[in-house]
């Protein structure tokens, strides 16, 4: 996994522009700790960091197709898992390889199949390929947008990077915020394309955007589509056990340590269980996967539940630990650690945005930092939610009804910005999310003969994949990153979202639980504590000094410049003078989200055009 930025112009010669590329690829050290480089051309400057993970010593970036006047460079960022055998159809192409890194396959195939290599890769990706020749800019994002990629306008062209910050360091994009990034930022619809910056944008997940002299052109090579299921349910719980088992194994390459994230869930134990199965079918019946979870240390004797966690994961992940047979390990954390405003910061500097998750995105930083001083590369569970229908809003008729994006029932009003009353007047959310939530259900495919009922369940579950699903990749591949940690998403892999997709709500829910079909996958390779637990999210501290401590930053963040500008004081105050062994959930989120907008505000320090 790497950092990736560049920018191309056709008004003026780059190729003495060298501090500027070389400054834009400087802000992604974190993502690309072991190696950096950067190409210059008459009219396009790229950049790479380099986070090693395959062919240590081959793969260095910028890729150009030979080193002598090249006609191809690439800067690349991702794993794609079938190069290997894109890597045996190109040789019988007559092509010659060099390295053994994927990096070399994706420019090859470029020079076999031009814009239609996008058709042949499966993995997480995103990759600027400059064709000297054609003079000429691709971008592209892999299907379900694991990968981030950024893009922004400047004259004569535009500049990319896998992170707003990298687009900074060019001298002609400023960061500004405008009302249309405030709404983006505070409305939590998670639109994708417009960001909270003005005039920086991401390339579609699943499609490819093109730079040439006649303009910039955005097309999508992959989407969600609705498609006949013609299989009976054992049939489906079958074919679902096959296509979970092939992603899981398929990411297990790595020339580096790797390892698990094992919370204790279902997701996440299955995903374990087939990855310790293939490490042990590589490297004999002793080889061990190591597997991490993460607690408090309060969290045994002060745990209670909420909106989002019904119990305690830690027993529930050394079960399953034990049961499969990996080397696991509890990351213990102090929650006073999470006041620590140098690790908030970093968390939000890794963002690049003011909205997060508080405590839990802190949390989820300190993690992969202690998981990285073992492991470059981590499994996750992240997706199987969304997949299979594993959020309470596929089986509460109260959200199936209403006409809003779901997650709003569960977070409320409450659990985000209040924002300044003049400014949300002037901002209009209520009505930007009437609007947005039209325009995503208009996006949402149609199958012929489908129900009422399970049309709902197809927008509840497009929603989720298009909208919820890329909050939270962006999360863990910014947090992971920022500690130079890959984390790969088997439930991502696309035949398994199409034919989940598809497959009938009857069947997803088959057993009257949510999760059914993941479920038949996991008989036999979970214990059955995991397999029949409910759906329980992300842990947060219930430690009394914590929420203490959150108040007293969010009094200090009230004073920072600017902070009252944008939040309702009046609101907060509320909060604020709650006992701090009182303070729920939502309650909670509002204040971390204070304390994270004065932080962001002091990085970017960014000119507020509202």
């Amino acid at each position: 996994m790497c950092g990736i930025t560049g920018w191309v112009s056709f008004h003026q010669d780059v190729r003495h522009s060298a501090p500027v590329i070389e400054a834009m690829t400087a802000t992604m050290t974190l993502r690309g700790p072991d190696a950096g480089g950067v190409w210059l051309g008459r009219h396009a400057a790229l950049g790479h960091r380099r986070l090693a993970v395959i062919d240590i010593d081959g793969g260095a970036q910028p890729m150009p197709d030979r080193r002598d006047e090249p006609g191809v460079v690439l800067t690349y960022s991702g794993e794609v898992y079938n190069h290997h055998q894109l890597r045996a159809e190109l040789r019988a192409k007559g092509h010659r390889f060099e390295t053994r890194s994927d990096t070399e396959v994706v420019l090859r195939a470029y020079q076999e199949w031009g814009d239609a290599l996008v058709e042949r890769l499966e993995g997480m990706y995103a990759f600027a390929v400059w064709d000297e020749r054609e003079q000429r800019l691709l971008l592209v994002r892999d299907r379900l947008g694991v990968k981030p990629l950024f893009w922004a306008e400047i004259d004569g062209g535009l500049a990319f990077g896998s992170e707003p910050k990298a687009l900074f360091a060019h001298p002609e994009i400023t960061p500004t915020v405008d009302a249309d990034g405030l709404r983006e930022a505070y409305s939590l619809l998670f639109n994708t394309g417009p960001t909270v910056w003005a005039g920086v944008r991401e390339v579609h997940p699943g499609a490819l955007l093109v730079l040439d002299r006649s303009g910039i052109r955005e097309t999508r090579y992959w989407e969600l589509t609705a498609r006949p299921h013609t299989d009976g349910l054992d049939a489906t719980k079958e074919r679902i056990g096959e296509l979970v088992n092939r992603a899981a194994r398929a990411q297990l390459e790595a020339d580096v340590p790797l390892c698990s994230l094992l919370s204790g869930g279902l997701d996440s134990t299955i995903v374990t269980a087939l990855v310790a199965d293939e490490l042990r079918l590589q490297e004999g019946p002793q080889a061990k996967l190591r597997s991490y979870a993460v607690d408090y240390s309060d969290q045994a004797e002060q745990f209670t539940g909420d909106v989002l966690r019904t119990g305690h994961d830690t027993p529930f992940a050394a079960e399953a630990g034990a049961f499969i047979g990996s080397d696991h390990s509890t990351v213990v954390l102090d929650p006073r650690t999470l006041l620590d405003l140098e690790h908030r910061r970093a968390v939000v500097v890794s963002r690049d945005s003011p909205i997060g998750v508080g405590d839990m995105d802190t949390s989820l930083y300190l993690l992969f930092g202690e998981i990285r001083k073992h492991s470059t590369v981590a499994l996750s569970g992240e997706a199987a939610d969304e997949v299979f229908g594993g959020y309470p809003w596929f089986h509460n008729p109260k959200a199936l009804a209403a006409q809003t994006f779901p997650w709003l029932l569960v977070t409320g009003d409450e659990a985000a910005m209040p924002i300044n009353p003049e400014l949300a007047a002037h901002l209009r959310i209520a009505e930007f999310r009437d609007d947005t939530y039209r325009s995503a259900l208009a996006a949402v495919p149609h199958a012929d003969g489908e129900s009422p009922e399970e049309h709902r369940q197809r927008e509840m579950q497009h929603l989720s994949l298009t909208r919820w699903l890329r909050q939270l990749l962006h999360r863990k591949d910014r947090l992971s990153m920022a500690q130079g940690l890959e984390v790969r998403v088997p439930y991502c892999d696309h035949r398994l979202v199409e034919y989940a997709f598809n497959a009938p709500w009857a069947m997803k829910s088959y057993d009257g639980r949510e999760k059914s079909l993941l479920r038949a996958a996991g008989q036999g390779i979970a214990p059955d504590s995991v397999l029949w637990r409910p759906k329980n999210h992300y842990p947060a501290t219930h430690h009394a000094d914590y929420n203490s401590g959150l108040q007293r930053l969010a009094r200090e963040a009230l004073d920072a410049p600017h902070v009252r500008d944008i939040a309702d004081e009046t609101v907060i105050k509320a909060s604020l003078d709650t006992p701090a062994d009182q303070l729920e959930w939502g309650h909670r989120l509002r204040l971390e989200r204070v304390v994270d907008l004065a932080l962001w505000l002091d990085h970017h320090r960014p000119a507020l055009a509202v």
